[in-house]
């Protein structure tokens, strides 16, 4: 959070409980989207499988197994991860070091504030720079993880004292867990291996992002995060353990994603989209606010090497189905830029 702003805990934390329900939200954080509105315990969950990663590995269940993981990412474009190898002791250690970090005084988070005028990185309370949108209701920490010359430590608290190599080893895990879905998604749809993680690249990179939405006065009027697909190859969520807030958007319909704890809600980012020329789907989400109870995330973002030409790979165009992408470089600053409007990026990469 830049220095002069306000960030969404500090307008909530601060008032007891019965004037945190009296009080007006600043006008820049009154989003004027169509679709804003609280938790919606009457929307539907969203129904989509699970996905065993124990179940791909193994020879009598992965044909099945891959089946459904084709089917799930052309159809909803997320699922959830369970059994991905990650121990749920370690996951705990991951998330509670962010809450530690946001709970700090003001004055400490600070010390890692973004800076606009040099990129997203470090703390702050909204992704957006311009007047066009509001504010999210979010507090969020921005580190880029990987590859190692692109880490700025800067912006990497050391406080708590475990932050840093708790993170260090998270992101190691992640590495090693995006490339087995890569090639997960080629063996699922018959082709190399090997043919979307050449694409995606080597020195990609690894973005972890740390999300909390503080309990917001006016849930009616502020949303958490915009509707919006990820520019990503894959994006790797975890979610609270307790509290819902995502959803994801299908035909033209909003769904609860349900909370299981220990699993990773994992969505085709864009990327993804294009290279399997529009076979996967990359999803739109959001996520609303809660007038009671706070909710923190972790968000893992892998984005193919910048310098890295991004088309359908081989095998998924023919007669049948035309090329219906273009060849795209360093996306992620296309992405930026129609972000900021409100539009999606992925248009201006069709054919």
């Amino acid at each position: 959070m830049a220095k002069s702003s306000t960030s969404p805990s500090q307008e909530v934390e601060t008032l007891p409980p019965k004037k945190v329900q009296e009080k007006e939200i600043p006008q820049k954080m009154i989003y004027k989207g169509s679709d804003a509105g609280s938790l919606d315990t009457c929307l539907p969950l969203i129904d989509i499988p699970t996905i065993d990663f124990v179940l791909l590995t193994s020879p009598e269940s992965s044909a099945q197994e891959l089946e459904k993981l084709r089917s799930v990412l052309s159809s909803w474009g997320c699922f959830q991860a369970i059994n991905h190898g990650i121990e749920p002791a370690f996951l705990d250690k991951v998330k509670a070091v962010g809450r530690q970090f946001f709970a700090l005084p003001a004055e400490e988070k600070n010390k890692y504030a973004r800076d606009i005028a040099i990129g997203f990185e470090g703390y702050a309370n909204h992704i957006i720079n311009g007047e066009e949108q509001a504010f999210d209701w979010i507090d969020r920490l921005y580190l880029i993880t990987g590859p190692e010359d692109r880490k700025q430590l800067k912006f990497w608290p050391e406080n708590p004292e475990s932050f840093r190599k708790i993170l260090e080893e998270y992101n190691a895990k992640m590495v090693k867990l995006n490339e087995f879905l890569l090639k997960a998604i080629a063996l699922a749809l018959n082709l190399e291996e090997n043919c979307f993680l050449d694409m995606y690249g080597e020195e990609a990179t690894m973005i972890a992002v740390y999300n909390l939405y503080p309990p917001c006065p006016r849930p009616d009027l502020a949303i958490g995060l915009k509707p919006h697909a990820d520019g990503t190859a894959f994006t790797y969520l975890l979610q609270d353990k307790e509290v819902e807030g995502l959803q994801v958007l299908k035909d033209n319909q909003w769904y609860r994603v349900p909370v299981i704890p220990e699993a990773f809600v994992i969505n085709v980012g864009d990327q993804i989209e294009i290279m399997s020329n529009g076979i996967f789907k990359s999803p739109i989400h959001r996520v609303v606010t809660d007038s009671e109870r706070g909710r923190m995330s972790l968000a893992v973002f892998c984005l193919p090497n910048p310098n890295q030409e991004v088309g359908p790979v081989n095998g998924v165009v023919n007669e049948a189905r035309p090329r219906l992408y273009k060849t795209v470089k360093d996306y992620t600053s296309i992405f930026y830029s129609y972000f900021e409007k409100g539009t999606r990026p992925i248009e201006s990469a069709k054919i």
